[in-house]
């Protein structure tokens, strides 16, 4: 079991920054990926941003060139930089991260945090 914990949501104006958190109970080096996901209101979940093992990085669209997914190995955290926010990239933000068991791929899931951009 992998217990994952964001912060760093908040209320921010257009073209503002943020940086998400995701502190991770184990190593973070045993993932096979880590993800950054967020859910609008009446919209499906999507992935913002990727980082897998031996791949690298992946971005939707969107956000590319604004949002930056990194890892931090000595402390377990997985970060997510915002900047040039916009209102649309209002979602709820939730944490993933995945690794290969016994009977294949396992994911976990942190509570999200919410991230408000005001136009």
């Amino acid at each position: 079991q992998v217990h994952l914990v964001e912060s760093g949501g908040g209320l921010v104006p257009a073209g503002g920054s943020l940086r998400l958190s995701c502190a991770a109970s184990g190593s973070i080096v045993s993932f096979t990926a880590m993800g950054w996901y967020r859910q609008a209101p009446e919209k499906q979940r999507e992935m913002v941003a990727s980082l897998t093992s031996g791949v690298g990085t992946d971005y939707a669209h969107s956000v590319k060139g604004r949002f930056t997914i990194s890892g931090d190995n000595a402390n377990d955290t997985v970060y997510l930089q915002m900047n040039s926010l916009k209102p649309e990239d209002t979602a709820v933000y939730y944490c993933a991260v995945f690794l290969a068991g016994p009977g294949g791929e396992l994911g976990f899931w942190g509570q999200g945090t919410q991230v408000t951009v005001s136009s």
